[in-house]
């Protein structure tokens, strides 16, 4: 595992507040519940509206679960006076998620001055017992702002 050394030394006082006012992560429900250079974990609870028509997670959520967790991962990393914009997300479904909740690890695998590249895993949770249900990997634009 490669350790990362952040640029804004108050990075994670920077990701709550990009946190507090990310409208859809808040609509969903997804909560942080670790962030670190280069990483970042959130819970969801899982409820209605969240699953498809046949009581999985939708994908689409997964989908934006995977996108927030790798890409927050990344902000952690970026100095100050920068932001980021997802450029592709690619994730494969590996299971179907069904459960109380779905875990999502976003983790940093390089970043440059320009692009950052992360990768996130989804779980779906009931109580302790977790299973891998999906797998993204994203690139990331680094943005003078």
């Amino acid at each position: 595992m490669q350790i990362f050394k952040p640029q804004n030394p108050a990075f994670e006082a920077m990701i709550k507040e990009k946190m507090a006012h990310n409208h859809f992560m808040n609509h969903l429900g997804f909560k942080a519940t670790s962030i670190a250079a280069g990483k970042v974990e959130g819970i969801l609870e899982i409820k209605p509206e969240h699953k498809q028509q046949i009581g999985f997670l939708h994908g689409g959520v997964s989908a934006t679960l995977a996108d927030l967790a790798a890409g927050f991962a990344a902000f952690t990393l970026i100095k100050e006076g920068q932001t980021l914009v997802t450029i592709e997300l690619k994730i494969s479904y590996l299971n179907p998620g069904i459960g109380e909740k779905a875990l999502a690890i976003g983790t940093v695998l390089k970043i440059g001055q320009k692009v950052a590249f992360a990768e996130a895993e989804i779980y779906s949770m009931q109580g302790e017992d977790r299973l891998l249900i999906a797998k993204a990997s994203g690139t990331y634009a680094i943005i003078e702002i």
